[in-house]
């Protein structure tokens, strides 16, 4: 789970589970790659973090800090399994759309080759779609689900094509083209159809939702105590006979080509892996790609949650099922790390008083786990990523998703701690002085927002995600309560993390030093919930995205349960709108009362409790806000999305050919990542 805001399963995306992404004011000119490939200095005065906007995003650098202290051993490591990552990244771009893949190489040989004039209007718009494209690993916006319309013409876009001696083929071309056909990704409107009306690519295009639901109902045994991940590494297909049959990904099956370039660099970390625990899960990983089982799957997050001595670690494979309209389908990604020791050695002290938290919640009595097992949290230093996880990244992770192996063995969290520090470089306070009601506000964020963030990370990733539990009997929150399970987990994990964070206990245990570091982030949440992380969303349309609708839930259903005692205030001050928090332990009682319901939702599988509160509180846009919101926001010039550029690692080697060091290179041009990134990972057919 992500923290994106990616907290995964249990998610930080933007913010990876339960928050938003960054901000930024600050324009910056980049320097050249020759002169940016020199900066390795922590914090160098002459580090350019944000290179460049387009569109709604902001392209941002991050730093691998302490990599000098590594073994080479250890480097070699982190080489070889963001190689593997890296692999892979084609797989990525087919599964969000069945045309993604020809669309994007054609992109890629225009922009590598074009020597026409690129001094147009055509030429400038169609590289602001390129970018969009590279951005979301498609043609569809990443985080809104909706398909980029192109601001130049077919008839453009094909002289480009001709001009370097590259197709695209026709449907693919109207595909682009017309605004009407798969228009949207993901579809989570449950009056519709949900997966003939989303064009991610995880299903044939004339597959309905009631085939899927009943082909996977005669997998899934609700007895049992340890089920496999049905449908997590396979697209459904219609066979030549009509019948609904599995795709499975593996070597030698689909996306085989790719899974077998990720297996030969898996193959090289294991030569080089730190401890036997380390080497034996990545020769599970393997054997789970050669093969697809996903008995396999499970044995390896066992391993994996079990490996914890190593520096370095990894997330690798299909794994988030949030691009899945029915939440089976397991996208491929890939994050490569290393342990920051200081900064977990604080946050250790969350994971050992989990039991606390839990013997402490607002849950039912038969809600609580009583025995919480297996905790790791970790912050640390990224140094690759691919796939679902790029260009836009979580800031935090919690793995691995089955919950049974979760109550039995443990998860692994970790927060991204210079993918945060990154953003925090590249944005500026434009953003909380726009939209934070008084000085007071604007005081306590600059002074605790970034402790108060990091905080409720670690409570929503280590506590939130590994809390509660179902009752006998009840199938998974996928099968339960379907396309709204994952915004209601997001739910659960964020208001675990502000229940507590106004407890005293975190003042005892050192974590803060003082409740103030809580209201902080009692007031921001309560801002983006209701207000900010609106402005990343068309005038006209309604909340789409899992991790937004879990924040305007919670912020929506504590406002308007709160109005009879002025828990949070809405005010009107020179013609803009503010909302205050007045009243921060009557907001605390709310949302540990909101978070007693919310897990009984999941406990006992009550879709349509779960239904209402998404749909009543976490969906509808409030249009005149919102257009105050795009307004205020729009002279600020802010992108509302971040991604990142990867650092380059580059092998050194002698005249036999063995590795004698490994040096980091810190590129500042995304184009130049992305098309040297097409060229030497383009590993798959074109899927179709």
């Amino acid at each position: 789970m992500k923290l994106k805001y990616w907290i995964s399963s249990a998610c930080l995306i933007g913010l990876m589970a339960g928050c938003s992404q960054p901000d930024s004011n600050t324009e910056t000119s980049s320097k050249s790659d020759t002169e940016q490939t020199s900066v390795n200095t922590k914090n160098s005065d002459d580090f350019v973090w944000k290179t460049e906007s387009f569109a709604d995003k902001k392209m941002i650098r991050y730093q691998i800090d302490g990599w000098d202290k590594l073994s080479l051993q250890q480097k070699k490591l982190v080489y070889y399994l963001t190689q593997a990552g890296l692999a892979g990244r084609d797989i990525m771009y087919d599964q969000n759309y069945r045309h993604n893949l020809v669309i994007r190489r054609g992109i890629d040989e225009i922009v590598a080759n074009y020597d026409g004039d690129t001094s147009t209007d055509d030429w400038k718009n169609f590289m602001t779609y390129a970018k969009n494209v590279w951005f979301s690993n498609g043609i569809h916006h990443h985080y809104g689900n909706d398909k980029f319309i192109p601001e130049f013409s077919q008839d453009y876009f094909s002289s480009l094509l001709k001009a370097v001696n590259a197709e695209v083929p026709s449907d693919a071309l109207k595909a682009m083209f017309d605004p009407e056909l798969d228009m949207k990704k993901i579809n989570f409107d449950p009056s519709t159809d949900l997966v003939l009306n989303s064009a991610v690519n995880f299903y044939d295009p004339d597959i309905t939702e009631a085939e899927v639901d009943a082909f996977y109902k005669k997998k899934i045994n609700p007895d049992d105590e340890t089920p496999v991940s049905h449908g997590l590494n396979s697209k459904l297909v219609r066979n030549n006979n009509g019948q609904v049959v599995e795709k499975v990904w593996k070597s030698g099956g689909m996306y085989g080509d790719a899974i077998d370039q990720i297996t030969k660099w898996l193959g090289k970390a294991v030569e080089v892996a730190e401890n036997d625990a380390q080497r034996d899960a990545l020769k599970l990983l393997i054997e789970y790609y050669n093969t697809g089982s996903l008995k396999t799957w499970d044995e390896y997050n066992i391993a994996w949650v079990k490996a914890t001595e190593g520096d370095v670690d990894y997330i690798n494979s299909f794994i988030e099922v949030y691009q899945d309209p029915k939440g089976y389908k397991g996208s491929y990604e890939s994050i490569v790390q290393i342990k920051d020791f200081d900064a977990s050695a604080r946050m250790k002290e969350v994971a050992k008083e989990a039991q606390w938290f839990e013997d402490n919640s607002p849950f039912m009595d038969e809600h609580k786990k009583k025995d919480v097992v297996g905790i790791s949290y970790n912050v640390v230093t990224v140094a690759g990523e691919a796939g679902d996880a790029s260009p836009s990244t979580p800031i935090g992770v919690n793995l691995p998703n089955a919950n049974w192996i979760r109550a039995k063995h443990g998860s692994k969290s970790v927060s991204l701690g210079n993918i945060v520090e990154a953003y925090s470089n590249a944005d500026g306070p434009g953003m909380l002085s726009e939209f934070a009601f008084d000085k007071e506000e604007i005081e306590r964020s600059e002074k605790h927002g970034k402790l108060s963030g990091k905080i409720h990370t670690a409570l929503h990733e280590v506590i939130g995600h590994a809390s509660g539990k179902l009752e006998d009997g009840v199938g998974t929150p996928k099968e339960t309560l379907k396309n709204y399970a994952s915004p209601l987990e997001e739910a659960r994990a964020d208001l675990v993390g502000l229940y507590y964070i106004m407890d005293q206990k975190l003042v005892n245990m050192g974590l803060m030093e003082s409740l103030e570091v809580a209201k902080a982030q009692y007031e921001g949440y309560i801002r983006n919930g209701m207000m900010t992380q609106l402005r990343r969303i068309e005038m006209g349309k309604n909340i789409e995205q899992a991790h937004m609708r879990n924040r305007q839930m919670v912020a929506q259903w504590a406002y308007e349960k709160g109005k009879k005692d002025n828990v949070i205030e809405k005010i009107t001050k020179d013609g803009k709108t503010y909302f205050k928090v007045r009243d921060f332990e009557k907001l605390r009682a709310l949302f540990g009362e909101l978070l007693r319901e919310v897990q009984r939702v999941k406990s006992q599988g009550d879709y349509e409790a779960g239904k209402a509160l998404i749909e009543d509180y976490g969906v509808q846009v409030d249009r005149k806000l919102h257009q105050e919101v795009l307004d205020r926001s729009a002279k600020l010039n802010i992108p509302p999305y971040g991604g990142f550029i990867n650092p380059r690692l580059v092998p050194t080697k002698d005249d036999d050919g063995n590795i004698t060091d490994v040096k980091v290179e810190y590129p500042d041009d995304f184009t130049k990542q992305m098309i040297e990134y097409g060229k030497l990972y383009n590993f798959l057919p074109d899927y179709n």
